[in-house]
């Protein structure tokens, strides 16, 4: 039995046309049920719905031996358990920084700039590597807040469209990074499973003809 980990959400929602296309259909009264592990189309392959960060955690640590997650989650957290060999083109979207309007970092005085995010490796990163030091406020949600309210200066998160950035009037500053979701394998499995081998070669090829 080959185990899929999939990101809710988003990413759900994009790849099921790549699943169908594979014979990988999920079963409609099991998600109607909210069960937790669905079964498809094909007998001998089942779907777990999981929360964004927490796909690569299953296939890494082999309960999943494939996945589909988001690049941003694999880079903030890689893991030498897994293998991303394909970038699906699906979910794309972009890591930002953004900022109130009209703000200047100069006011900011010689404190580092206060960065709300719940990307701290990449945010720590992305700025070290430009020689800027910044503090970093850990948050799991509503991000546009933290500097409405001043709890930061300025932020670090997924945009898509930009809407709700503009919204809380906020304008998007710098791209650091381009998104979209990956398949993902647990290593070894890619080594010992013939089913997660025939995996990827179909995915490829049903990617090369898109």
């Amino acid at each position: 039995m080959l185990t899929l980990a999939i990101s809710r959400g988003r990413i759900w929602q994009e790849a099921l046309s790549l699943l169908q296309a594979l014979g990988f259909s999920p079963n409609e009264e099991a998600l109607r049920s909210r069960q937790l592990i669905i079964p498809t189309a094909s007998d001998n392959v089942r779907l777990v719905q999981v929360r964004a960060q927490d796909a690569p955690v299953f296939v890494a640590r082999g309960a999943a031996q494939a996945g589909i997650a988001g690049g941003d989650v694999l880079a903030e957290k890689p893991m030498s358990e897994i293998v991303s060999p394909l970038d699906l083109r699906i979910a794309t979207c972009r890591l930002v920084i953004a900022t109130p309007l009209g703000f200047d970092e100069n006011t900011a005085g010689n404190r580092p700039a206060m960065v709300a995010t719940k990307y701290p490796n990449l945010t720590k990163a992305h700025f070290a590597a430009r020689g800027r030091q910044v503090n970093i406020v850990k948050l799991h949600g509503a991000m546009e807040l933290a500097p409405l309210v001043g709890l930061a200066d300025m932020l670090v998160d997924v945009a898509d469209s930009g809407r709700t950035l503009r919204e809380n009037g906020l304008i998007e500053k710098e791209k650091i990074m381009d998104i979209s979701a990956m398949l993902i394998v647990n290593r070894t499995a890619t080594r010992r499973l013939p089913a997660v081998a025939a995996l990827q070669r179909d995915m490829a090829a049903l990617l090369e003809k898109s």
